[in-house]
C-alpha cells in the first residue's frame, strides 16, 4: 500500500486541512497574546487609546509579528502594552474573551487553557473580580458561538500573577475562589531573569494547602535553574515551555542519549511541558524548527505538548504550529494524536472528564481523519 495521503493514513504526513480539522488541545494562551487586529482597533476607537503604531488591522498585525521577532523575551513582552491598553473595560474583556474561544474552536480546538493576568486590567476602575466574572462570561459566550457555528470547546482559565510583581498571593487566592466558577488553575508569568519563581513560595505554598493546580513559567529565556526551582522549590504541576531541560540531555556523536538528573526527573515523573515552538524561536529560545528541542524530546517520551504562546504576536495558531512540525519532522496523525493526549492528560480539570475528552472526543477524531482514504 502506498505510503501517502491516498494510502495508510497512520504513516501518512496530513494536510494542512486535515490538521486544521484534528481536534487539538490547548494548554498554553496568552489571552492578551491573541486579539484579533481589527478589535484591538476598534477597540482603541471606542476607549480613546492613541497609541497603537499603526491603525489599519492589517498592517498592525504585521507590526506586531515583527516587532515580536527581536529574538529577546523582554523586546517580546513590551507588545503586550498595547493589547493590555485596550482590555481594560468589562464590555472589551468579554469581546476579546469570546472571539478567542471562537477563534480556537473554528481551528479545531475542543480544550483550551487560556490565562491572563488580571491585575493588568485594573486601569479603567474594575476590582479583580470584575475582571474575572468579565472573562468567564466571554469564554461562555464564545462557546456558545462556537457550538452555533458547528464546533464544540471547552475552555477553562489560568490567572497569572506577573513574576516582578507583589501580588502573586492575592491571585492565587483569586483563583482559589473562583475554581468552580471558570477558572482551572494558576501561573506566574513575566521576564524570567532576576525573577525566580522562588520569590513566589507563599503563592505556591498556598495552593498546595488548597488542592489547587497550578503551573509556572519556566525554562523559557533562564536555564536549569529556572526548571528545577519551579518544580523542586515551587512544585509546579506543568512547567510553562521548559525548553531548556534541552540543556541537561547528552547527544553522543554516535547518537547515544544521556539525561542528566533533572531530565531524568523530568521524564520520568511525566511532567508536562508545554511547549511553543514559534515563539521560542521568536524569543531565541530555540533557532529553528529543525533545532527545537521537541523533536529530541518526542522521541525520548517526555510528557511534551504543542502550544501557541500567543497567537497575535507569532502570527500562529495550533493548526500553524501543527503544520511547521509536520513540515519539520514528518509526523503523521498518529503523532498529532501523542501530542493532544499527552495535552488533555496534562489538563487541569478533574480526571474523569480528561478521560471522556480523550476517549469520547479526542481519538474517535484521529481515527475518523485516518479512516477517510477508505471511502475514497
Amino acid at each position: 500500500m502506498a505510503d501517502d495521503n491516498r494510502g495508510a493514513p497512520a504513516r501518512a504526513v496530513p494536510d494542512p486541512e486535515r490538521i486544521r480539522r484534528a481536534p487539538k488541545v490547548l494548554l498554553h494562551d496568552h489571552l492578551d497574546g491573541g486579539l484579533r487586529p481589527g478589535t484591538i482597533v476598534d477597540i482603541a476607537r471606542e476607549t480613546g487609546y492613541d497609541g497603537l503604531p499603526e491603525t489599519d488591522p492589517q498592517r498592525l498585525g504585521v507590526w506586531f509579528r515583527e516587532a515580536a521577532d527581536s529574538g529577546s523575551l523582554e523586546r517580546y513582552l513590551e507588545t503586550f502594552a498595547h493589547t493590555c491598553a485596550v482590555m481594560q473595560t468589562r464590555d472589551a474583556l468579554v469581546r476579546v474573551a469570546a472571539e478567542c474561544a471562537e477563534d480556537l474552536a473554528a481551528d479545531g480546538v475542543v480544550y483550551a487553557e487560556v490565562r491572563y493576568a488580571p491585575e493588568q486590567h485594573l486601569q479603567g476602575g474594575l476590582s479583580l473580580e470584575q475582571v474575572v466574572e468579565a472573562v468567564n462570561e466571554g469564554f461562555r459566550e464564545g462557546e456558545r458561538r462556537a457550538h452555533a457555528a458547528g464546533h464544540r470547546i471547552r475552555v477553562g482559565a489560568l490567572l497569572t500573577a506577573m513574576r516582578h510583581a507583589a501580588r502573586s498571593l492575592e491571585i492565587a487566592e483569586l483563583a482559589n475562589r473562583y475554581r468552580d466558577l471558570g477558572v482551572v488553575g494558576f501561573d506566574i508569568a513575566g521576564a524570567e531573569a532576576g525573577f525566580p519563581p522562588t520569590r513566589h513560595l507563599d503563592a505556591f505554598e498556598y495552593l498546595k494547602r488548597e488542592n489547587n493546580h497550578f503551573t509556572i513559567h519556566a525554562g523559557e529565556a533562564f536555564g536549569l535553574p529556572s526548571i528545577w526551582q519551579a518544580l523542586q522549590w515551587c512544585g509546579a504541576d506543568r512547567l510553562g515551555h521548559g525548553v531548556r531541560i534541552i540543556d541537561d540531555i547528552h547527544v553522543a556523536e554516535d547518537g547515544t542519549v544521556k539525561l542528566g538528573r533533572l531530565a531524568a526527573y523530568v521524564r520520568d515523573k511525566r511532567i508536562p511541558l508545554e511547549l511553543c515552538p514559534t515563539s521560542n524561536l521568536q524569543t531565541g529560545a530555540a533557532p529553528s524548527y529543525a533545532e527545537h528541542p521537541i523533536g529530541l524530546l518526542r522521541r525520548l517520551y517526555f510528557r511534551a505538548t504543542v502550544n501557541t504562546d500567543n497567537r497575535l504576536m507569532s502570527g500562529t495558531s495550533m493548526s500553524r504550529e501543527f503544520e511547521e512540525l509536520v513540515r519539520t519532522f514528518h509526523y503523521t496523525l498518529d503523532d498529532m494524536q501523542w501530542f493532544t493526549v499527552n495535552a488533555m492528560k496534562s489538563a487541569f480539570i478533574p480526571f474523569d472528564e480528561r478521560l471522556a475528552m480523550i476517549s469520547d472526543v479526542i481519538k474517535p477524531g484521529y481515527a475518523g481523519l485516518k479512516s477517510e482514504w477508505l471511502f475514497r
